[in-house]
């Protein structure tokens, strides 16, 4: 059975889009740790982060990159932290989240925002990106 990313890859559940290239995808987390947090995953649906290809998997970085510096322009934050859990999706991906502290990281703590404040997020970011 296909995971939830995949289905959104697929556009079978809809997601608030950031960046997205031939391989890459990024949307917002619908359940965010902060404002502005968001998941990278590779189009290609492989579980484990580290059963990626090394080319796939650099590439993954290097468009992580360019999305956490378009929400870097958006959100206050002393940086973007990253983060990969890997057990809550059997999917690979990334969470870029924007961060002033290392608590800021912490997963049990979960914003409420609603659709709409989500879509505004997300078309504030894609403004700011260059791809």
């Amino acid at each position: 059975m296909a995971s939830i990313f995949t289905r959104i890859v697929a556009g079978e559940i809809p997601c608030h889009r950031i960046a997205e290239s031939e391989r890459f995808l990024a949307f917002l987390d619908i359940s965010p740790v902060a404002k502005g947090h968001t998941l990278v995953i590779p189009k290609q649906e492989i579980d484990y982060i580290f059963d990626l290809a090394d080319d796939l998997l650099g590439d993954m970085m290097i468009f992580a990159k360019k999305v956490a510096k378009g929400i870097e322009k958006v959100v206050d934050c002393e940086r973007i932290g990253v983060a990969v859990v890997g057990l809550e999706v059997p999917h690979a991906h990334i969470h870029l989240i924007p961060i002033n502290q290392i608590s800021d990281m912490n997963f049990a703590n979960k914003l409420s925002l609603s659709q709409e404040a989500l879509a505004a997020v997300a078309e504030q970011i894609r403004e700011q990106l260059s791809f």
